[in-house]
């Protein structure tokens, strides 16, 4: 017995040791890209201080799409008082919209996710240690919001604020009162139009997948947050190009940004996330998207009352 367990561990041991060896390699050429992409970030983010507008600063490090680009145009044109944000829906930090101004301008921040695994795994990075950053693990309600906010510190002014859980986004939002950023990034759906102020009705329990099939049925049109953002003293100030985030600024911080209208800021989107009934991904393109959608029901922002897609 105990021969043969000697030779089972000369057989496993080299063969670990080359495993080990290969994730290590893995991990040094993530550390190497993630590196890479920072200096070439920061080179970007010097151009974009040439830009006029929101379309022309646009480009991507660790953004879905262009966000980081908006993110520092506004930041170089807003100067907010204090370098702090807030992140929910933030799922295992690849692709986030405060990831570079953690790494690139040295913010400090909160970010909130639902999923334990993903929160775990952000703080075994390195980046988690070489920041100031907090990750806390909480599915966010309308009811639980300030609270999460008072609890870990962060009251009063902060920087900027980013809103992406593909669900309650107005309702959040609207019942946030212990903060106020100088600027608002938040996610609309595209596909509920240019014209309706309207939302899905509100659940603290709402799930993207499972609130329809399709993943396409979430969120709240561009007009119902243009009207909340008025309501909060915010100013549009235009979409990612992708039709996927909106952004707001204090009106008392423009600074020479222009204040746009929903007809000169709103952007459709051209992405192709739908899933077909067995959940495989279907490529709905255009006008097909908001069909399959087409009836479910939806609360008018501005009356309270439902109407139906």
């Amino acid at each position: 017995m105990k021969l043969t367990k000697k030779i089972r561990q000369w057989l496993i041991e080299p063969l670990q040791a080359q495993i080990n060896q290969v994730q290590e390699q893995l991990r040094q050429a993530k550390a190497d890209n993630v590196a890479t992409k920072l200096v070439m970030g920061a080179a970007l983010a010097k151009l974009i201080k040439q830009a006029t507008t929101i379309k022309e600063a646009e480009f991507k490090v660790f953004s879905q799409f262009g966000d980081d680009g908006i993110i520092q145009y506004l930041i170089d044109r807003v100067k907010p008082r204090v370098d702090t944000f807030v992140e929910f829906g933030v799922e295992d930090y690849e692709e986030a919209n405060t990831r570079f101004l953690l790494m690139n301008n040295n913010w400090k921040g909160l970010i909130m996710d639902g999923s334990s695994t993903f929160m775990d795994s952000i703080k075994t990075s390195s980046f988690y240690w070489r920041y100031s950053l907090k990750a806390i693990t909480s599915f966010i309600t309308a009811e639980n919001i300030n609270q999460l906010l008072v609890s870990n510190g962060i009251v009063g002014q902060i920087g900027l604020l980013s809103i992406d859980i593909d669900g309650n986004d107005y309702w959040v939002w609207k019942a946030i009162t212990v903060v106020e950023a100088d600027i608002v990034v938040i996610e609309y759906n595209s596909l509920f139009g240019s014209e309706r102020a309207i939302s899905i009705p509100y659940s603290p329990n709402f799930m993207r997948e499972q609130a329809h099939y399709s993943y396409l049925y979430f969120g709240a049109s561009l007009p119902a947050l243009y009207d909340l953002a008025t309501e909060k003293g915010y100013a549009f100030v235009g979409c990612n190009q992708a039709g996927v985030n909106a952004y707001f600024v204090r009106k008392d911080k423009l600074n020479g940004l222009a204040a746009l209208s929903i007809e000169e800021g709103y952007v459709y989107s051209r992405f192709r996330e739908s899933r077909n009934q067995a959940g495989i991904m279907s490529f709905l393109d255009g006008v097909d998207r908001g069909a399959v959608i087409e009836g479910l029901p939806v609360i008018n922002t501005k009356t309270n009352r439902e109407e139906y897609l």
